[in-house]
């Protein structure tokens, strides 16, 4: 699935609305998620937090109506998770007066956690499964070559 550039903007300023609820000058909120909530059949984009208090009102994504792929969900979370990064290292998340850690998650119509996107600490960094494929093989390798000098 490939979205256009103006879909990209309109999923960034609604996560970019969202946040700012939750921006400096406020004393700090205790929220640990907030909900990206794709919907493949309406195309909308509901972004709620832990109480299920919506932050942004429904976002239509005109790719995602359109889509008619049972791989929906595998496509949308590549996309959500290149954009919370991109956006965390433009600095978008720093004036956000949530506690840390918190994350960005991928969740289905029933609000189960499909993926992690993006974790927000100071100290702490989520890995990728892409990341680690093939890790075990050569930390295998390094031990058994060790081992035979």
């Amino acid at each position: 699935m490939k979205l256009s550039q103006q879909s990209l903007s309109t999923i960034e300023s609604a996560i970019q609305k969202a946040v700012g609820k939750y921006v400096y000058g406020c004393e700090q909120t205790v929220v640990t998620d907030i909900h990206l909530q794709p919907d493949q059949t309406s195309g909308r984009l509901n972004i709620f937090n832990d109480d299920d208090e919506e932050l942004v009102a429904e976002v239509m994504i005109e790719e995602w109506a359109t889509y008619e792929g049972d791989d929906f969900i595998d496509n949308v979370e590549p996309i959500l998770r290149n954009l919370l990064c991109r956006m965390k290292n433009a600095g978008d998340f720093e004036k956000v007066s949530i506690l840390k850690p918190y994350s960005f998650v991928l969740v289905d119509e029933e609000k189960e956690t499909i993926a992690e996107l993006l974790l927000a600490d100071d100290d702490t960094l989520l890995v990728s499964d892409e990341l680690l494929k093939g890790l075990d093989k050569e930390l295998d390798d390094f031990l058994k070559e060790l081992l035979e000098k």
